[in-house]
This record gives structure tokens, sequence and C-alpha cells, in this order.
């Protein structure tokens, strides 16, 4: 699987960010792109430990039997839930969001695997840096498919 410490993966998603345009519509879910593209920013805060939501109580039950799902090869299913730390509410400036996820990609790549968070995901709790950054792609990745790019 791809990861967000490989120069193609970062590559990528750099490239489909660029077809992202302010009326791109999503093919399921309720986020708007602009929406969609802060909460990519949100998840790699959360992966670099910016901004550290605790475990959710389903997530301390079933997480830590499932988390091979973050960084297997199989693509997240549509309508995945959301958590509520990367939850984005309101419109958000397009060209900023854009900006800032292209900024964030780029840093969180450079920073390499010392820079992920120590902390745990929220739902599937203790992850290895190697699972953050393909966890992080697959992310990105599953959000980008929902927008058509």
């Amino acid at each position: 699987m791809k990861s967000l410490f490989e120069k193609a993966a970062v590559d990528e998603l750099l490239s489909r960010i660029e077809k992202l345009t302010p009326q791109t519509q999503p093919q399921w879910g309720k986020m708007s792109v602009d929406q969609m593209l802060a909460h990519c920013v949100a998840g790699l805060d959360m992966a670099s430990g910016k901004i550290n939501p605790p475990r959710v109580l389903i997530g301390r039950i079933i997480g830590s039997f499932i988390k091979d799902m973050y960084s297997n090869d199989k693509p997240f299913s549509k309508n995945s839930p959301t958590d509520d730390a990367i939850r984005i509410n309101g419109s958000r400036d397009f060209v900023k969001e854009k900006q800032r996820l292209k900024d964030s990609i780029l840093v969180f790549s450079q920073n390499g695997l010392p820079g992920v968070t120590v902390r745990p995901h929220p739902f599937f709790g203790k992850l290895s840096p190697e699972a953050w950054g393909i966890g992080m792609y697959k992310h990105m990745d599953h959000h980008f498919r929902q927008f058509g790019v």
C-alpha cells in the first residue's frame, strides 16, 4: 500500500488536489469540497500530534481487533464514520484550504517517521509511524475518490 512517506504517493496526491475546484461535487457523503480539504488537514494534524483527540469508547472496545484495516491494501469504504475531532462544519475558503492541504502533506512527508505522533488513534489505538503514513494516504485517497479525483 502507498504511504505519505513515499515521494510517488505524495506527488500523486498533490496532482489529484489540483483537479479539485470549488464546484467539485461529492459522489457520496455530506461534505463539501472545502470541508473535505479542511478535514484532510485535520487528519494530518492528528497524525502529527498537533491535535490529540481522546479515544472513543467503541474504538477502545474493538479498535485493536480491526486496526489492520487502517493500513492494509483495501481502500476505506464509502460513508465511513468520522471522528468528531476532525469533523468540519460550516463553509471554508476553498483556495486557502487547498493550499493548507498541499502544505500539510509536504510537511508530514518531509518530517518522516520521527514526525508522527506517539498518541493513539482515537479509534484504532496505538499505530506505528509506518501505519500512520499508510493510513493517511488511504484517508486522502478515500476522500479524493469521494470527489472523483
